[in-house]
């Protein structure tokens, strides 16, 4: 009977060493072709081990996203345009300025391959310093209220 190269997942030593080198398949253009099924089980093989073990339940929204655009290789303007959603927008969720809306989460979910929970759980947002007022003229004057009165 031959032996199986590769084996279900049941440390982390053998899950990373899996991910280096699917990695090493991956980015390997010549060896690609030939190793579709090895890089398929691959993935299967971490997907799995990714779906027991990383639950992102404690995990911040907004610090999920920025780890996983980092892992990803993905920049704001990057994100913004494969969301079809403005930069500034990113930008806001990232700087904790704007919560995320139930359209951004589904599109993140189905991106990243993530569950809607992963993105949909509270979080405080910083709320926006009051912009400073330029000229602004006879803001903190006081009227004369005897013509009212």
């Amino acid at each position: 009977m031959e032996r199986l190269q590769y084996k279900i997942i049941k440390n982390v030593s053998q899950y990373k060493s899996y991910c280096r080198e699917l990695e090493e398949l991956v980015t390997d253009k010549k060896r690609y072709k030939a190793n579709e099924d090895t890089i398929d089980l691959l993935t299967l093989l971490i997907e799995t081990w990714d779906k027991e073990h990383n639950t992102f339940a404690d995990a911040d929204p907004v610090g999920l996203l920025a780890y996983i655009m980092n892992e990803h290789k993905l920049k704001a303007v990057n994100l913004a345009a494969e969301l079809k959603v403005s930069k500034s927008l990113i930008s806001d969720i990232l700087n904790y300025r704007r919560g995320f809306s139930k359209e951004i989460i589904r599109k993140l979910a189905e991106r990243f391959k993530l569950t809607q929970e992963a993105f949909n759980r509270p979080y405080k947002l910083i709320s926006p310093k009051k912009p400073q007022v330029k000229d602004s003229g006879g803001i903190n004057s006081r009227k004369k209220l005897s013509s009212v009165i």
